[in-house]
Parts: C-alpha cells; structure tokens; sequence
C-alpha cells in the first residue's frame, strides 16, 4: 500500500502502477492472506491493505449524531455481505404514512445543524485518527447528499410516491431542506485539514435514472455545484459516489464540478475512459459477480481489459467496484490478488 500512489492518482499524476483500492467484507480472504482474523485483531486490517496494495480507503461522516437519535427516519435493512450474516437487518417500517406527510418534511427543523465550530473539530479529530498507523489516503465524506438523505428519511415507497404526486414541491422544499443540511456539513468539513472529499448520494438505480432526466438537471445537479464549490474554493479535491448506472449524467457532474467518479461496474468503463481518463479520477472497474461466479479465466480476461485501459489514465484507481462480499470463492479472491499485483504495474 501507499500513501503517495493513492494521493498521485487522486491528483492525476503518473505513479508507477495504477492505484487500488478495495470495498473490502470477505473476512476468509484476509485470514488466509495475513493469517489473522479481522474480526479478533484490528491489525490483519493493515496487513491486508499492505500485502494487497491498498493505497486508498473509502470513508464518509455525516457527523457526530446519527439522525434516528434526532428524528424520524425509515430503516430500509441491510443484506449480508460478511460471512456470519451479521449486518443482515429486516426492513423497517416507514414513520410517514402518506406522500403529504413527506412533502411537508424539513431535514433541517427535523435533525437540526450541530454547533458550526464542534462540527469541525469532530470531523478534523476524525479525519486525524483515521489516518493513524495507515499508509494510505484517507478522505473526508459525507453520504447523505440529497437523495440518499430522503432515502434514509422517507424509504423507497415515501420517496417515490411524494416526487411523483408533487415533483416541484418535492424537488425545492423537500430535497432543498436535505441540501441546506448538507451544506452545513460541507462547510464544516471545508475547513478541515483533508485533501480529498467522497461526496456519495445513490441517485439512480442500477437500470439508471428513476426520475426524468431533466428533474436531476433542474433539482439536483446545480446543489450538487454548490456543495462542490464550497469545499473547491478551499483547495479540496471532491470525488463523487453513486451506486448504479449514473454514465448518462457523466457530463453533468464534470459540468458540476467532481474531480473524480466512483462508480460501480455497470457503467460504461470505455465511455468513462474515453472521455473523462486523462482529466478525472475514475474509482472502480471489476465486477464482483464474476470473481464469485467466473472461472479464473473469465477474471483474468475481465481484468486485462481494465488494466489495458486503466494504464492510460493517470487517476486510475482499480477495484471490484461494487464490492467484495463473503461469498467470493476463496480461490478465485486470491487469483484476482494475484493478477492485480502483476497487471498494475505501467511499464
């Protein structure tokens, strides 16, 4: 791992090897690996990162108060990533009943904004622990933007009952109040000490957008400027995260001002590539489904194509970008270590 590959990479300077990184829940993989159990012993952590390579962690904080201690919000569950299934949780039930109740909603009257001058010595005390004893970047973040806010808030059902009844009131009062609260949070992490910031909000599905195109471009993407430009005005580099297939809004969101996407495989990596390879940061790459499902021929023939790729840009960071679950085949994870060892380099 490396500290000085990861911030090259999120600054588009050439390093010897393309940058990693890894979303990383399949604990068998690190045993075996470092021969210590993630789960006993925080430092088979740091040994994982630094035998595979790991020059980059993915990290947010919305702050020092969750928002179920401040108000209401809907649990939508949790599937099962790591091998015991203990992050797996049942959905909850919706606190709002109606799409009324969740148009006359106000994130900020409901959490409130935390004392300015705390916020930032939290994010600051928290960036500066992050970092000990770890060779590598560590960003600041933030994960409920916008719509992953009034997902947390309202659930699926909620949300899209409500844009769909009053799309005007819900895309200026109702996201324009998880904005305010975000800028609240984006201001404070704006005078920290970090380099680079993970603004994440799933704004669209795996088969792509859920709302009309032009609803993101009218209610989404100029807050997103916004938030952006806080943070670039201090000299913070931003990279955006979204789960699912965002590559039709690639141009919005370079327009907006990201420095970089983070973005799972079902994006058009050669589009991403061809466009965006030289001028931003681009975050993923491999798919988990054929590291779980895949003969050790389908990985390797998956992973040349990306690497072949990959070594023309010079903020490329490699991962299985949409994680790297339990049931990952022990034998088909270390072969994909393996590879990524010998195909990263750019000689």
């Amino acid at each position: 791992m490396s500290r000085e590959i990861g911030r090259r990479a999120l600054n588009l300077q050439w390093a010897p090897r393309v940058a990693h990184t890894e979303y990383m829940d399949n604990w068998e993989i690190v045993r075996h690996i470092t021969g210590k159990d993630p789960r006993r012993d925080p430092s088979a952590w740091r040994d994982f990162d630094r035998i595979a390579g790991i020059d980059f962690h993915w990290r947010t904080n919305d702050g020092p108060v969750p928002w179920n201690k401040r108000g209401r919000t809907t649990d939508m569950g949790h599937a099962t990533y790591v091998e015991d299934g203990s992050d797996y949780r049942r959905p909850g039930r919706s606190p709002f009943r109606t799409a009324d109740e969740v148009l006359e909603f106000d994130a900020v009257k409901e959490y409130g904004l935390p004392d300015f001058g705390e916020l930032v010595a939290y994010y600051e005390a928290w960036h500066r622990k992050a970092q000990e004893g770890v060779d590598a970047v560590v960003p600041g973040g933030y994960y409920k933007t916008l719509i992953s806010g009034a997902i947390e808030a309202f659930g699926w059902e909620r949300l899209l009952e409500a844009a769909g009844q009053d799309p005007d009131r819900f895309g200026d009062a109702v996201l324009g109040s998880f904005f305010e609260l975000s800028l609240h949070h984006f201001r404070a992490w704006a005078e920290t000490s970090i380099e680079f910031f993970m603004c994440h909000d799933d704004m669209v599905w795996t088969q792509g957008p859920f709302m009309h195109p032009r609803y993101y471009r009218k209610y989404v993407f100029p807050r997103y400027r916004e938030l952006w430009a806080v943070l670039k005005k201090k000299g913070k580099r931003v990279l955006y995260t979204s789960d699912g297939t965002f590559d039709m809004f690639l141009d919005d969101l370079a327009g907006a001002g990201t420095d970089g996407f983070c973005f799972e495989p079902t994006n058009d990596l050669k589009k991403m590539v061809g466009k965006f390879g030289v001028t931003h940061v681009l975050m993923g790459g491999a798919d988990c489904r054929t590291l779980t499902f895949g003969s050790k021929a389908d990985i390797e023939r998956e992973l040349r194509g990306i690497f072949d790729l990959a070594r023309g840009c010079p903020g490329f960071v490699f991962a299985a970008g949409n994680h790297f679950p339990a049931n990952v085949p022990l034998e088909n994870g270390l072969f994909y270590f393996e590879l990524v060892a010998k195909l990263s380099g750019r000689g």
